[in-house]
């Protein structure tokens, strides 16, 4: 590598802030410079990612924090990953005469969890008062914030169909009838009115106690009062081609809330990786670091076509598990300690051919669970009969799918050695209609459901579908040292699992590490709408050089190379144990900034 970046590593001792917006990277560290922490700044700067990046986060969406509380001396996992309604059947669907869920509308509605997920971390582990921290989401609402060309550009592909069939969306996102201009002043009035309300009529005696009520106000009060009154009569077209309902009820959105629970953790030369459950795609890293525990990636090229064939061929072993295997462990027992094992990863790792591309999909066979990989392999070479209507399904990156983006994430370490990785998303401006008077739509992660009975990711009332929101935080000699992560749906883990073996066995900086080429596979079942798998498929940033991409080729891969400067959004903050913080944030789509001193 030649040391070249576009920036600088951010350095400092006080505090970092690196997210996907720069204002939400200014707001959270001003939110430090006021005396809040870590998760006083995470709050503040999420609220914020909601109002500049609409088309790739909301309210009403999910939220996965992973964390570590300095004072308390422990890391977790918030999961604000809302579930299926009671009444979401895989005989619903069927009666439909549908093969998949629907990527957009009201059927694939979860849980909004979004909201409480924030206000939770914030009662919890927070300083601040609920006034302090949703100020400066409902200043940028009512006062209006610069529209990114990006969401200019997704409003303009969709903005006839919202007139025509979505109007609660095209009145927020077309006031007057026109597209937004790319940097001109946008505002959300209705969303400003709904936070400013959640602030203004909370009542209670302390600072805990306001930010519960404001949770009330959400879950049983205005706010779900407005979202009842709408689905009570809604019925909107989607991707299906038809119009439909929604499935989700006032009772289902009462009797949810966030909760916490432990990462799950494996070691790697030296450091801890801490990931979310099953329910998310976080454990697919840790499996990919298991098998390439096999080899000798200090003696590959970090930019040279070994590394790169060696990497896509582990990360096509480890997502034919996450297919076969992860769902919710709250309603299905996952073979987890199996998949992460270090046995079981020596023998995935002996099925890599350095010579040849793999087309095949391999999970492994785990006794007493051989029928989830073979409905994977089924699945995984089935065409899917998708509905022909208005595709505004889930975004995640306009090169990786139809359409423009993917979704949001933070990485904040303060003085105090408290650190935050999150990745919000869900509740896309694209992908259902807004919700009358509370300025945002619904969430559409029902997607993410099999309509087959008796898998882990099987549709069934109370269930969390299995995501691909993937934070990180990772431990060095016991100590907590890095939070990273990035949006792009699936590509999520490939890219931070690339950052990270770069940065353990290369030696290359936080800037040099996101600046360098960044590549994915696209071999395995897509997680969102309409499902498709792609085998043998690739895509890498030109930067690699055209004698890797020939290399590459000539071992079976098809490879698509991407526009310059296009693949991935990572950012990453680390606390050294002298206490020097460092952060970077990628300059791919100019949009995401590292703050600190």
């Amino acid at each position: 590598m030649s040391g070249f970046t576009t920036r600088p590593e951010i350095r400092g001792s006080f505090g970092m802030v690196t997210s996907t917006h720069w204002i939400a990277s200014a707001v959270g560290f001003g939110i430090l410079e006021q005396g809040g922490n870590a998760f006083d700044a995470a709050v503040a700067a999420g609220l914020v990612l909601q109002v500049v990046e609409p088309h790739l986060n909301g309210p009403a969406g999910d939220l996965p924090v992973i964390f570590h509380d300095a004072g308390a001396d422990q890391t977790q996992v918030l999961c604000a990953q809302g579930t299926a309604p009671a009444a979401a059947t895989i005989e619903v669907f069927e009666k439909l005469g549908l093969e998949l869920i629907p990527g957009s509308g009201l059927l694939p509605g979860v849980v909004p969890g979004a909201f409480d997920g924030w206000m939770q971390l914030l009662r919890d582990h927070g300083t601040m008062d609920l006034a302090q921290v949703m100020a400066p989401a409902i200043t940028y609402a009512r006062d209006g914030h610069p529209m990114l060309a990006g969401v200019s550009k997704v409003i303009e592909g969709i903005a006839p169909f919202l007139a025509e069939e979505w109007p609660t969306s095209a009145a927020v996102w077309t006031p007057g009838g026109q597209v937004p201009a790319p940097g001109a002043l946008f505002k959300n009035p209705d969303l400003a009115t709904t936070y400013q309300r959640l602030v203004d009529e909370a009542k209670g005696d302390t600072r805990e106690g306001l930010i519960d009520a404001a949770r009330e106000l959400w879950r049983r009060g205005f706010v779900v009062d407005a979202i009842e009154d709408y689905l009570a009569t809604a019925e909107v077209a989607d991707v299906t081609g038809s119009r439909n309902r929604a499935l989700l009820t006032r009772a289902d959105i009462e009797g949810w809330q966030a909760h916490y629970e432990a990462p799950v953790e494996i070691d790697y030369h030296g450091y801890s990786i801490c990931k979310t459950g099953p329910w998310g795609q976080g454990p697919v890293l840790l499996q990919a670091l298991r098998i390439l525990e096999n080899f000798d990636l200090a003696a590959m090229d970090p930019i040279g076509a070994d590394f790169v064939h060696l990497v896509i061929e582990a990360i096509k072993l480890a997502y034919a598990d996450r297919e076969a295997y992860y769902g919710d462990p709250d309603f299905t027992e996952i073979p987890l300690e199996t998949l992460l094992s270090r046995d079981y990863a020596r023998d995935r790792a002996a099925l890599i051919d350095m010579a040849q591309a793999s087309t095949d999909q391999r999970p492994g066979r785990i006794p007493g669970y051989e029928h989830w990989a073979d409905a994977a392999i089924a699945r995984a070479a089935r065409e899917f009969k998708a509905g022909t209507g208005a595709s505004v399904g889930e975004p995640t990156m306009a090169h990786l799918t139809e359409r423009k983006g993917d979704t949001v994430h933070l990485d904040i370490i303060d003085r105090w050695g408290n650190m935050v990785s999150a990745t919000p998303s869900g509740g896309w401006l694209q992908s259902a209609p807004v919700v009358p008077g509370l300025g945002f739509p619904l969430n559409t992660r029902a997607q993410m459901f099999w309509l087959e009975d008796g898998l882990p990711s099987s549709l069934a009332p109370g269930r969390r579908p299995r995501t691909t929101l993937t934070p990180s935080l990772v431990k060095k000699d016991g100590k907590p040292w890095l939070v990273m992560g990035t949006p792009g749906g699936d590509q999520q883990d490939q890219w931070q699992l690339i950052w990270f073996l770069r940065l353990v066995h290369h030696g290359l900086d936080i800037q040099e590490g996101i600046d360098a080429p960044l590549f994915h596979s696209q071999h395995f079942q897509g997680s969102f709408y309409p499902r498709k798998a792609n085998p043998g498929t690739m895509m890498i940033e030109p930067a690699i050089g055209e004698d890797v991409i020939a290399d590459l080729r000539s071992r079976g891969h098809t490879v698509t190379v991407s526009a310059p400067w296009s693949v991935g959004r990572l950012t990453a903050a680390i606390r050294d144990e002298d206490g020097l913080l460092r952060a970077g944030a990628t300059p791919r789509l100019m949009q995401a900034y590292a703050v600190g001193r």
